[in-house]
């Protein structure tokens, strides 16, 4: 059976890209929009989720267009 953690999602970016603090075995997940926050001039996030997480979502490629 194949892995479906997040680490192994085409969705799925690790954190070290978007920050200089990093956050020990997460990642970014980019299978939705960022979410909004409560502020209406701050910025959205897209969720921090844990390397072995996992969803139905998942997605080993992106489709193809």
């Amino acid at each position: 059976m194949a892995k479906t953690a997040c680490s192994a999602c085409a969705f799925y970016e690790d954190h070290v890209a978007n920050s200089a603090s990093t956050l020990a075995d997460s990642g970014l997940c980019r299978a939705n929009p960022p979410v909004t926050q409560v502020e209406a001039d701050s910025r959205g996030f897209w969720p921090v989720v844990k390397s072995d997480d996992w969803c139905g979502q998942y997605a080993s490629a992106f489709a193809a267009e």
